[in-house]
């Protein structure tokens, strides 16, 4: 009889969750700046592994209150892991990303991850203003499944990725992102939630920059919040163990850098912490395609999807049109016609016996799907909420038995 057994890539990037990122063995970074250096270099066809921190380095716990998500320091999100330089990459070049493997911390303590209402005033969320309070739910993560003892019968099997994923940018192209950002903050520049995050010293973590050159970095260095041309915090709960990800090369190296580790998400990850948030390892092979991005015509990241994600075949699918809550009409408006549909899917659940916040979190966090399902019949846009009826355990099909029901009182009356 023979055994095989499975050689652990080589840790390029290993932390300690019991430090912040600032005071790791390497310091990672969570601003975006073309001058944080890389922590290591790999040639093209290398396969290493990433130990990444939650996104929050360590802000939620595990226990039933929420104080931690509505009291969360939001100059601190996002960390990552990295850079990493692959050799040879040059502007205009295509970093070829293979997904291998990502996965909690293997162990009790360690196997948890948690998902968040964050607070009107904090934060917000797609939502926030049906929802201004912060919530939290911990999710137990054992082996591919999820269940919550916050949200009752619930259970499913996640699709685990990164929600941050992303090469470093330009000096050109991060001048770009300040530029436009401040122009739209300018045009309400008092909204809570803000309209967007400029950059902020306060809090940066820039890697091994030291000194001046660190505080100039910071003074200028683009927040982690949201996707942009690069890919940064994208969200796609698709892109798992077996994707592919092909990303546009900015400067030397590509330098690409991870985090925000999801352990399973629902399309918009609209409560804002929406996903099941963990702290983990993402196992990587890099490559390179010169020339790509001309070759291509690539103007933001391609991924190939995964063979390995969870099919589910039983959707309630909830619809939503360009009309807000107060009847006013929009044109085409997709942004709208996603809320009335979310907004839709948690008044239905809650005459299941959920409530609101739980009912959000579940939209955030279990695998549904969100779909544009029609974007050219004037004035409305449809966009549609897919809702798998195989992750509750209890009944949530419609009139499933109260016709039943009723025809046997009339018989027995």
């Amino acid at each position: 009889m023979t055994t095989t057994t499975t050689m652990r890539p080589e840790v390029l990037f290993g932390i300690d969750l019991d430090k912040p990122m600032s005071q790791q063995q390497l310091v990672g970074h969570n601003r975006w700046h073309p001058d944080i250096p890389a922590i290591a270099s790999v040639k093209p066809g290398t396969i290493f592994r990433m130990e990444c921190k939650d996104w929050t380095d360590g802000q939620i716990k595990n226990n039933d209150s929420a104080n931690d998500v509505r009291d969360i320091d939001l100059s601190v999100p996002h960390v990552l892991s990295g850079p990493v330089a692959v050799e040879g990459a040059e502007p205009g070049d295509v970093l070829v990303v293979d997904i291998l493997d990502v996965a909690p911390f293997p162990g009790k303590a360690t196997s948890w991850g948690f998902t968040g209402i964050f607070s009107h005033d904090n934060g917000g969320g797609f939502l926030t203003d049906h929802f201004p309070d912060a919530h939290k739910a911990i999710w137990d993560l054992n082996g591919v499944v999820a269940t919550s003892r916050h949200v009752p019968d619930v259970r499913f099997v996640g699709i685990p990725h990164p929600g941050l994923i992303g090469c470093a940018p330009s000096h050109d192209l991060l001048n770009a992102w300040n530029r436009r950002e401040a122009d739209l903050i300018a045009t309400d520049p008092n909204r809570v939630p803000p309209l967007a995050l400029p950059p902020e010293e306060k809090n940066a973590v820039m890697g091994s920059l030291k000194g001046s050159d660190m505080q100039n970095a910071a003074r200028e260095a683009a927040r982690t919040v949201p996707p942009r041309e690069h890919g940064g915090n994208c969200d796609i709960k698709n892109l798992t163990r077996g994707s592919r990800v092909y990303f546009p090369v900015y400067i030397k190296g590509a330098n690409l850098s991870l985090g925000d580790l999801h352990f399973s998400q629902g399309d918009g990850e609209i409560t804002f912490c929406g996903a099941i948030e963990m702290a983990g390892y993402i196992d990587l092979q890099v490559d390179l395609i010169k020339g790509g991005v001309n070759t291509y015509g690539m103007l933001s990241p391609i991924f190939r999807s995964s063979p390995l994600e969870p099919r589910y075949s039983n959707f309630l699918v909830f619809e939503g049109i360009s009309v807000d809550e107060a009847g006013k009409q929009y044109y085409m408006d997709a942004h709208i016609a996603y809320r009335n549909a979310c907004l839709s899917a948690i008044s239905y659940l809650e005459k299941c016996g959920y409530t609101g916040e739980q009912a959000y979190i579940i939209l955030g966090a279990a695998p549904i799907e969100g779909r544009v399902s029609g974007i050219v019949d004037i004035p409305n846009a449809c966009c549609s909420l897919y809702l798998p009826t195989e992750i509750f355990e209890r009944d949530v099909e419609p009139m499933k038995h109260s016709v039943s029901q009723k025809r046997q009182v009339a018989v027995t009356s």
